[in-house]
């Protein structure tokens, strides 16, 4: 007969396996309703980020504005109470947009609602004017040849189908055009609302074709120019981009902690970029998330809980339009990736939370449905696959666990890289719930007796 096991003996045996035997959810009930009702109760994290949006605006790298957010989050983290405060530097690519104009001159003139593509080249002094030919997809395209797009401006009216497909052709259009001999392109803006708005973002050139100006166009602009087109009606444009590229600039990200309290070596880290593109405000992308992360952290200081782990926030730089700052971040953990327990990244936007994804494995997604639950009274309990974000890539690639909050993004890419994005588009109630789960999720991950573990897949080489 086999000797049996004392069942205090198995209870602890059971509590050091991660994500076995946990009532996460029972465990943590009474701490999660405290920091949930604070957070819902808070006042001062949507002044910080009126104070980000209204005082700073948006901050571009390279930007004054930028660094005047930085050295004023160093002051908000230490004025939260959190300790190491410290600005982790980094270079940072500095475009600048300078003046730019498009405007069609026949068949009827009229300007275009446009934005230059970030990265992109200028035109020569005085402008491109070239006759418009659209295309819907690459293939397309390719199938016209050098032969009738050497010297037009291509105009991509893609069909949009969601964010993922539409920025290929933002990131590649132009380099693909000018290998066929284009001397500019119009994208057509990445967003499904048709409000005349033109919606900004990255491009890149690739291979060695010629370097030749992009922007963004409204829909209804690109439609116009679709429709004309189709009806045999040349199409000529005018186009005017001061933008440049100027020497790279002194930027930084921006952490601060709560320190474990048995365990300071290890780091739950949760953040979003504080860099945004130079219009509107960045309050949607990125602003209400950086303060959401900061203000999660205030509430668990104010309230006097002290985690096992170290918590931390960091505020990335240069998501937009390089990725610096999480190399930059990866660079300052060094050798010790191994005592990154979890990173969180928020950059979905501040809409009404929903829950988490997460790139961890099948125990580990038990664990954190456990912790899921605790945020089902804010509606933000839901756990997927999935998870991680730019600026956690670098640490996500050496096998650090990756998560990212999920909002209902209802309204995100209607404002998205536009000058739309601004503190009004953020709902107070929203904002706060938000709060509420990043500080639930931060903090039990950051006290909780195991840890979860990276999914096999989501991990680098």
């Amino acid at each position: 007969m086999p000797r049996r096991i004392p069942l205090l003996a198995l209870t602890l045996f059971s509590a050091a396996l991660p994500g076995l035997a946990q009532n996460l959810t029972g465990q943590y009930k009474a701490t999660a309703d405290k920091l949930i009702d604070a957070a819902l109760a808070d006042k001062e994290g949507y002044d910080r980020l009126t104070y980000l949006c209204y005082r700073i605006g948006n901050r571009l790298s390279g930007s004054p504005a930028l660094e005047k957010a930085i050295s004023w989050s160093v002051e908000q983290m230490k004025a939260a109470g959190l300790s190491n405060v410290r600005v982790i530097p980094a270079k940072v690519p500095h475009w600048v947009r300078g003046a730019e104009s498009g405007r069609i001159l026949t068949p009827l003139d009229r300007p275009l609602h446009m934005l230059g593509l970030g990265m992109s080249v200028g035109t020569p002094p005085g402008g491109i004017t070239a006759e418009a030919i659209s295309v819907p997809d690459f293939d397309t395209l390719e199938k016209l040849g050098r032969e009738k797009v050497q010297g037009k401006i291509v105009v991509y009216d893609y069909a949009f189908r969601g964010y993922g497909s539409a920025r290929n052709y933002r990131s590649s259009g132009a380099s693909r055009a000018a290998a066929l001999g284009a001397v500019a392109v119009l994208v057509r803006s990445a967003t499904p609302l048709a409000m005349q708005t033109p919606h900004t973002g990255a491009m890149a050139y690739t291979g060695d074709a010629p370097h030749i100006p992009a922007a963004a166009i409204s829909p209804e602009d690109a439609y116009l120019i679709t429709r004309l087109a189709a009806d045999g009606v040349a199409v000529k444009i005018h186009l005017e981009m001061g933008a440049q590229m100027l020497p790279e600039a002194d930027s930084g990200d921006v952490i601060g902690e709560i320190p474990g309290k048995e365990h300071p070596e290890e780091v739950v880290v949760i953040g979003g970029h504080i860099d945004s593109w130079d219009v509107g405000q960045g309050a949607q992308d990125d602003g209400a998330s950086i303060i959401a992360c900061l203000q999660a952290l205030a509430i668990v200081k104010q309230l006097g809980l002290e985690p096992r782990r170290t918590l931390r926030v960091a505020f990335w730089v240069n998501e937009e339009n390089g990725g610096r700052g999480g190399e930059a971040y990866r660079a300052f953990v060094g050798g010790d990736i191994k005592n990154q327990v979890a990173a969180l990244e928020m950059d979905g936007g501040a809409e009404t939370p929903r829950g988490f994804g997460a790139g961890v494995d099948a125990a580990s997604m038990e664990t954190l449905q456990q912790i899921g639950k605790l945020l089902d009274r804010i509606g933000a309990g839901e756990i997927t696959g999935g998870g991680g974000g730019a600026d956690i890539a670098p640490l996500i690639a050496a096998g650090v666990p990756g998560l990212s909050e999920h909002a209902a993004g209802t309204h995100y890419f209607d404002w998205h890289h536009s000058e739309a994005d601004t503190l009004d588009k953020v709902d107070p109630t929203d904002f706060r719930k938000s709060i509420a789960a990043l500080a639930v999720m931060g903090f039990v991950l950051a006290d909780m007796p195991g840890r979860v573990v990276a999914r096999a897949g989501s991990r680098g080489q």
